[in-house]
């Protein structure tokens, strides 16, 4: 009881971006319930249950995801979404699901609370963030000294990684941050605020707002600004992780999934329109329209082995060097890198 409990308080500082549709008082399934299988040795052909929440880190899957329902999959792969991770937590660490997808520093976090029994497979979301501006006057990060900016996200991923690049460019004791609950909220005040108006916001919240608010525009790519003061790493939003013990059990049903999963991503990534529909069929996104503006912005990747482990610990790296307790109080092994 003690490790959820720790584990519950460490993901209320994880990134609130990643969860980016409508909260939903129950998880959304894209196939119908089976018998789930027990936690113990599974079979070679054994179901794989998924976890996601409604966001940029679920978009990928959303191919995958139909495959399944209509049985047309390589495998038996049941996901669910959720609004947020700390719905997700108990059933990875109870072994009620096998694989989610889930905020980088949260599945760092993970791993340090189960002691291992968590490994990370791949990236699949990479920097989501930009800095939207009502108006035009915002060229470079040295064009913030002397805002005020809105942003969600205090105490977590969104805080650091603007925290991170204003520190870099010389400028965080000239800008000043206004956290706000939800990008909703944050929406609605830059709303008010009119013309001059900045804010750090997610896709798709970027592309919400830039259509519905006339004379808001994206000023910066916070992905961009972050691999300019630290080309060794990336900025990463979302990974896929698993249960240890899962993986050991069943290795050749976990790599088709991996397999399938990238072919997902590739779908997703190359058929913009009908990936959008998708999103939007699975709630993730309300409309398609929506969804297929921000789909390419949304940064949707598989990246995997030696080529993830080295981004993902830069990226993990930078957020320790700001507060260990954001990754777990410690950086993680070797072990938590899966095929690397």
């Amino acid at each position: 009881m003690k490790k959820l409990v720790s584990l519950a308080m460490a993901l209320c500082l994880a990134v609130g971006l990643a969860a980016c549709g409508a909260p939903s008082s129950a998880p959304a399934s894209s196939a119908a319930p089976s018998a789930a299988p027990s936690s113990g040795a599974a079979q070679p052909s054994a179901s794989i249950r998924i976890a996601g929440m409604k966001g940029p880190t679920t978009m990928g899957m959303v191919k995958l995801m139909k495959d399944a329902e209509e049985g047309a999959a390589n495998g038996d792969y049941q996901v669910e979404m959720y609004a947020t991770a700390q719905e997700i937590l108990p059933l990875l660490v109870k072994g009620e699901i096998d694989a989610a997808m889930l905020p980088a520093n949260v599945a760092s976090n993970i791993y340090a609370q189960t002691e291992g029994k968590v490994q990370v497979a791949a990236i699949n979301t990479l920097g989501v963030l930009y800095v939207v501006e009502n108006g035009d006057s915002i060229q470079s990060v040295a064009d913030l000294a002397g805002k005020t900016i809105y942003s969600t996200g205090k105490g977590n991923t969104p805080e650091y990684t603007l925290n991170y690049i204003l520190e870099q460019n010389g400028i965080a004791d000239q800008v000043t941050v206004e956290y706000k609950s939800e990008a909703t909220e944050v929406t609605a005040t830059m709303a008010e605020a009119g013309e001059g108006a900045v804010a750090v916001l997610p896709q798709p919240y970027v592309t919400i707002a830039t259509s519905q608010t006339e004379g808001m525009r994206v000023a910066l790519d916070l992905t961009e600004e972050w691999s300019k003061v630290t080309p060794d790493s990336q900025l990463v939003t979302g990974v896929l992780v698993a249960r240890t013990d899962f993986i050991e059990q069943n290795p050749e049903a976990f790599e088709q999934f991996l397999a399938d999963y990238k072919a997902s991503i590739d779908y997703v990534n190359a058929n913009t329109a009908e990936a959008a529909q998708l999103v939007a069929d699975y709630g993730i996104v309300p409309k398609a329209a929506v969804a297929e503006k921000a789909l390419p912005a949304c940064n949707i990747t598989y990246i995997a082995g030696s080529e993830m482990k080295a981004a993902l610990q830069g990226y993990l790296q930078v957020l320790f060097d700001q507060n260990p307790a954001s990754v777990g109080g410690a950086m993680p092994g070797d072990d938590f890198y899966y095929g690397a």
